[in-house]
């Protein structure tokens, strides 16, 4: 007699549901996890090396449980890139900004308490929120992906969530979400309950936009999410961190798991800290990459997103995994993200971009042939 998961005692809501992922195929270009495609560098190569072999003389220690030296490099990369000042005690840092996301919804949210976000958007946000035993309600967006704000008020003020994310730039859709309508829907949260705003970062440093952490000022409830997946090139790394009032900090150590950030984590992050300058470099590489996808994508006839992130979201199509299919077949492997007609390319090297465009060129041709 077989013996399956639906034969255990799995809490109600994660009955019949799928664990996040997206296909990792065996073809020559893929470019559907929006990772950085430039290696680190070799001088950080080095420099990680040499930071994981101090560090890894002492790993019959504990690390240091509050990461005090990461938060403090990480303050000042913050700082300097824009010019919003923060303080260690602002700033908190976890395993990839999921945990970050994690530990939030385990602090603010839980059973019996509800979230709140736009979609479509980051699909994690409502997987931890089940995960968390905390409510979701899926908020509206305008045809073009903007937030539909004053509908989003309104749902804000029938639901009085607890926690309010809002994704800029937004992923999957790629566009930014303006300072003025975030203020707004931090009012509104405020009024409905009052309930933390997360901000959610993850691309900002690709965008055309400055990031909003200056609203941080007199908004104790806000809070930032970062991640060095993308800008640093280190999704292989797993560092997230947050930036947010001190009480927002302390807050979140209630619920982290003791020394949740190994030696070599924080030796490996903070090594990546100090090659900034190079790895926004890179990022101005990625940025002119993604631009030429999106003209390139309109001049062939595509409807196409405004991105402020490292993909560009592009259709139309009647059947949207049959063109990503059809992609597919041509050695490039995009992403299917679940929004109907549409697909996700990441930005990757211009050769790689190159094969992308070529990939949906063969494919509009054998369309109208």
């Amino acid at each position: 007699m077989s013996f399956t998961i639906d034969d255990l005692p799995v809490r109600d809501e994660l009955r019949g549901k799928s664990p996040y992922g997206a296909p990792q195929l065996d073809v020559p270009v893929r470019l559907n996890t929006n990772e950085n495609p430039y290696p680190l560098p070799e001088p950080l190569v080095e420099r990680i090396a040499e930071r994981v072999r101090d560090a890894a003389r002492c790993l019959n220690r504990y690390p240091d449980r509050d990461a005090v030296e990461l938060r403090t490099r990480l303050a000042e990369y913050l700082t300097d890139t824009t010019g919003y000042r923060v303080g260690p005690a602002n700033v908190w840092a976890a395993n990839g900004s999921n945990e970050v996301i994690q530990q939030l919804l385990q602090t603010f949210g839980g059973p019996g308490r509800t979230a709140i976000g736009f979609e479509p958007s980051y699909s994690m946000h409502s997987l931890i929120a089940r995960g968390t035993g905390t409510g979701w309600v899926s908020g509206p967006r305008n045809e073009d992906f903007t937030v539909d704000l004053p509908a989003a008020e309104r749902w804000i003020a029938e639901h009085a969530p607890d926690v309010v994310f809002v994704t800029t730039p937004n992923n999957p859709t790629g566009n930014a979400v303006a300072p003025e309508t975030v203020v707004a829907l931090y009012d509104a949260a405020q009024a409905a309950k009052p309930s933390m705003v997360i901000v959610d970062e993850a691309y900002v440093e690709f965008s055309h936009h400055a990031s909003l952490l200056p609203l941080l000022d007199g908004r104790p409830n806000l809070v930032i999410s970062r991640t060095m997946s993308k800008a640093f090139g280190a999704a292989g790394l797993r560092l997230g961190y947050l930036a947010a009032h001190p009480a927002v900090v302390d807050a979140v150590q209630l619920v982290r798991l003791p020394y949740h950030l190994s030696a070599v984590t924080q030796a490996t992050a903070l090594a990546a800290l100090e090659h900034t300058d190079t790895l926004l470099g890179y990022v101005e590489q990625l940025k002119t990459e993604r631009d030429r996808l999106v003209a390139e994508l309109r001049a062939l006839g595509f409807e196409v997103t405004e991105s402020d992130a490292n993909f560009v979201q592009f259709g139309r199509f009647e059947d949207s995994h049959a063109a990503w299919r059809q992609i597919l077949d041509r050695g490039v492997l995009v992403r299917d993200n679940g929004v109907p007609g549409w697909l996700r390319v990441t930005a990757g090297t211009p050769q790689e971009n190159d094969a992308f465009l070529d990939a949906v060129r063969d494919m509009k041709k054998e369309q109208s042939a």
